[in-house]
């Protein structure tokens, strides 16, 4: 049985279900740009390298709006979410999302980092439920390899290897 909330993750059974849900799907990998892979896990923690997009490119504050910056967090957290379960098999591993690094391309009078990484956020909260809540950094750089908008990364606490077996 199932909750009744205004809440997806509590109306169904998966994360991969949410997302379908939500009309969203993965994306396929995006290959590493630089000599580094794309997570690492150290017992049930998995750290992921950060994932831009392909999408969306420039500076908020200029060439795009926050908008359009929500859209772009939200697309390199599917990014990010392809990562993971690659490395898992299955979202449903997931025991935590800890920690979210933003990282927002923008002018240097552009303050409105957090709104931009709400799109991230709330996508998490969506797909995981409780679990998605997490804490999160929502910085402002001078530039982003590609010039993409926006590149964040994310600390995981997923289920040992004993209880995924």
């Amino acid at each position: 049985m199932t909750k009744q909330t205004g809440n997806v993750a509590d109306r169904t059974e998966t994360p991969e279900k949410r997302l379908e849900q939500l009309g969203l799907e993965l994306p396929p990998l995006r290959p590493p740009v630089g000599s580094y892979v794309s997570c690492v896990r150290t017992g049930n923690l998995l750290f992921t390298a950060g994932q831009g997009v392909d999408e969306y490119h420039g500076k908020l504050g200029r060439d795009l709006t926050i908008k359009e910056g929500y859209k772009a967090a939200q697309q390199s957290m599917l990014n990010l979410l392809s990562v993971v379960k690659n490395e898992l098999g299955e979202l449903s591993k997931v025991k935590r999302i800890v920690k979210v690094l933003g990282m927002v391309n923008s002018t240097e009078d552009f303050t409105e980092q957090p709104a931009v990484m709400n799109g991230a956020s709330d996508l998490l909260g969506k797909v995981f439920g409780e679990k998605g809540k997490h804490g999160r950094s929502a910085v402002g750089m001078a530039q982003l390899p590609n010039n993409t908008a926006i590149e964040i990364e994310m600390i995981l606490e997923v289920e040992d290897e004993e209880e995924s077996s």
